[in-house]
């Protein structure tokens, strides 16, 4: 946090302000394992535990995918909602309670700046996992990739922004900790549920069914669901993917509170 600490000359530029807020709020994601052992640590525990349990190494259908096939884009959401909703708020609102950002409000930064630092740190994690995850799971339990990798890549980068801008938003309202991690996990798990984690979504009432793909997750969900068809993504989920990340980062910034 030292590193924060330390109010930037005025006449710095403001690109080169957000380039070096940027790194060094990677080198303290890093440091702090905080972004990397929730980001990318447990999820990939959690892959490799459903990948041995043999129940779900069983094909759904004679021919089709298993139903461990089914949890991996699963999994990958799970990652990016563990990652802005449970490791993200914690850091910032952290230096929120510790008066790190009453002594940023005095340098040009601005809190536009702030959180893209904290963007650009925590989808640097993600895109990590998303990489690391799929390796795994195709080398070593034969999960195949999906069949359209253009569309997989637009979704999870919608999905991804639409996730981690929820996180800005926690991030940017709640004044401590406390509260943050509070809210994130309040908002975890009516969203996986909705992505599909305890009743796949084609298996839900034709209510929750809509509903979900009105969500971050289950819209996410419907985009990977279409890549691994080999289809790009429809236009409704990436809309609504387009959506969230648009208007929570706008809510993040303009209400952002620095103590």
């Amino acid at each position: 946090m030292s590193a924060l600490s330390t109010a930037a000359p005025v006449t710095v530029k403001h690109g080169s302000a957000t380039w070096r807020l940027t790194k060094a709020e990677i080198k303290l994601c890093v440091r702090e394992k905080t972004g990397p052992l929730w980001g990318v640590g447990f999820p990939l525990i959690l892959l490799v535990i459903l990948g041995n349990v043999p129940a779900l190494r069983e094909p759904v259908e004679a021919g089709g995918p298993t139903y461990f096939d089914l949890y991996v884009p699963v999994i990958i959401l799970f990652n990016l909602a563990i990652l802005a909703l449970t490791a993200l708020p914690t850091i910032l609102a952290g230096y929120r309670e510790s008066g790190v950002l009453r002594r940023m409000r005095t340098t040009p930064v601005g809190p536009a700046r702030v959180l893209a630092a904290q963007l650009v740190a925590n989808f640097s994690i993600a895109v990590v996992a998303v990489a690391l995850f799929l390796t795994v799971a195709g080398l070593g339990f034969g999960v195949r990739l999906p069949q359209n990798l253009a569309g997989f890549a637009a979704g999870w980068l919608l999905a991804a922004a639409a996730l981690l801008s929820i996180g800005l938003m926690i991030t940017a309202l709640a004044p401590g900790r406390g509260p943050a991690t509070a809210i994130g996990t309040v908002l975890f798990f009516p969203m996986m549920f909705f992505a599909g984690l305890w009743v796949p979504i084609a298996q839900m009432p034709p209510l929750l069914r809509n509903i979900s793909h009105y969500t971050p997750l289950g819209a996410g969900m419907q985009a990977f669901q279409d890549t691994y068809q080999g289809h790009f993504p429809s236009a409704q989920p990436l809309v609504t993917l387009a959506c969230y990340a648009v208007v929570c980062a706008i809510i993040a910034v303009r209400w952002f509170r620095w103590e």
